[in-house]
């Protein structure tokens, strides 16, 4: 199942340009709102999955540039550094005995087909898988946490690096929060639906070159065990994000560095869930 947040409202993807909006084919029993649909997972999820009659009258036909992101109001975002071994390297830290936690504040999220206002001429790129949570808990273990996951969806860890390492100790979340920075989508996919939840190619491309590419199988800490590790200190709430890392490949640890300017396309890519891009302006 693959839920979009379309024009702000919720609806369910039948198509590559087709969707079913939630509330309308509900009754009103779930949505409009897309944030709403994670209050209730379980039992939108047991609403969604089952057999009914579809009119085609009922499909709505729409552009990427129509959706805003897949979870527009988690509580808590959560982001996660040095998660792929490689990037580790490139980034001069071995892999922690803890997985290297911050935040990007929420209200940097945008949708897939974002234009973002760059702030400095050092902002770098990030693709990410991130997680969406469907069911919260403290101490959630790792082999039932594929099923507090709502879904999956592609992210970009957007990284303003001057910000970030200007003083004697880095400052990630407010160098990772700037307007745009979390641009995700293009929707939320459950794990049912992918090829393999724990497998999937992983890649990013700036204006046609293929800067990052990996798959989710190399994640140090993988999202089963970032969910035990995340929830063992903290409350998980439905609908919070968590931003799994990135791997190896951002403009930073290149030589020369390179980083993103008004000239660029971002295009941003997981299997199974699709493809998110992102454009420039300034500084």
């Amino acid at each position: 199942m693959r839920i979009a947040n379309l024009g702000g409202r919720a609806a369910l993807v039948t198509g590559v340009d087709r969707a079913l909006d939630v509330a309308e084919l509900s009754d009103g029993a779930f949505g409009p709102d897309p944030h709403s649909l994670l209050d209730d997972w379980a039992a939108f999820l047991a609403w969604a999955t089952a057999p009914r009659e579809q009119s085609a009258d009922a499909l709505r036909s729409f552009r990427l540039e129509d959706l805003g992101p897949p979870v527009p109001r988690p509580r808590q975002v959560f982001a996660v550094g040095i998660n792929y071994t490689e990037h580790a390297h490139e980034a001069g830290y071995p892999p922690d005995a803890m997985p290297v936690t911050f935040t990007k504040f929420p209200s940097c999220l945008a949708g897939p087909r974002a234009q973002v206002v760059l702030p400095t001429a050092t902002v770098d790129w990030e693709v990410e898988a991130v997680a969406a949570i469907g069911i919260g808990g403290r101490d959630i273990e790792r082999a039932a946490a594929w099923d507090h996951v709502a879904g999956l969806t592609v992210g970009q860890d957007l990284s303003e690096r001057t910000g970030q390492l200007v003083g004697a100790k880095p400052q990630f979340g407010l160098a990772k929060s700037h307007a745009g920075f979390g641009p995700t989508g293009p929707w939320l996919v459950t794990p049912d639906e992918l090829p393999d939840r724990d497998d999937l190619a992983i890649s990013c491309a700036l204006s046609g070159e293929v800067v990052q590419e990996s798959r989710t199988s190399m994640l140090v800490y993988d999202v089963p065990e970032l969910i035990a590790r995340l929830s063992a200190v903290c409350e998980l709430f439905a609908g919070d994000l968590v931003f799994t890392g990135t791997p190896a490949g951002v403009g930073n640890a290149r030589d020369p560095k390179r980083f993103l300017t008004s000239d660029d396309t971002l295009t941003s890519t997981i299997e199974g869930i699709g493809t998110i891009t992102q454009s420039f302006v300034g500084p």
